[in-house]
């Protein structure tokens, strides 16, 4: 049976995540792949429990600590009772969101220890990491503008003030110059068609 495969979504608020995700689990399907989509946090019956808690409220509801030990049990959960169980039957797994998210909104964004959150992370998922992480980037003011177009309850990070989403942005960059091989940038900033057609691109050369 051929492996399956761990490919994540990650970026700023309104970076369009969600619509590509849906994009390319078209594209995967349509090549007679079995496709799983996924989101964090969240995935799982657990860790949508646990989702509530930290997209809604106000924005000092938890420190930075705090977030980072509920993203992890909400991924551990998830990674549990939904991704390794997709990956070994060969699915290929497409998840909004997943451990860069951590590093870059609780770390660059909240400043907690990076050492920290590499500990949480040797936990809860080992040596697992994704074959291949999109980075959707744009300008802060215009994934803000866009997210708050979308509405609803899930608006607690989008509400931060705009130095966090600054360090946001800067942080998933730095995360992808550090891991060239997994990171694949892509500017955001344009129709959807085209940054879709530069992720399939972009997939079908890393991939195949």
């Amino acid at each position: 049976m051929e492996a399956g495969r761990f490919i994540t979504f990650e970026g700023g608020e309104g970076a369009g995540k969600s619509t590509q995700v849906r994009l390319l689990s078209e594209v995967l399907a349509a090549r007679g792949r079995e496709v799983v989509t996924t989101r964090e946090p969240g995935g799982s019956e657990g860790a949508e429990a646990i989702r509530g808690l930290l997209v809604s409220g106000a924005t000092d509801r938890w420190d930075g600590c705090t977030e980072a030990l509920l993203h992890s049990a909400a991924r551990r959960d998830h990674l549990v009772k939904t991704v390794w169980p997709a990956l070994s039957r060969g699915a290929w797994v497409i998840c909004d969101r997943f451990a860069d998210s951590t590093l870059a909104y609780q770390g660059y964004g909240h400043g907690l220890d990076p050492f920290l959150i590499g500990k949480l992370a040797e936990v809860t998922m080992g040596r697992f990491r994704p074959d291949l992480t999109f980075v959707l980037d744009m300008p802060v003011d215009v994934g803000l503008k866009r997210a708050g177009g979308r509405g609803g309850a899930e608006d607690r990070y989008e509400r931060m003030e705009l130095g966090f989403h600054d360090r946001l942005r800067k942080g998933f960059l730095a995360i992808a110059a550090a891991e060239p091989l997994r990171c694949a940038v892509i500017d955001a900033n344009r129709p959807i068609d085209a940054v879709h057609q530069d992720i399939v691109a972009t997939l079908t050369s890393r991939l195949g």
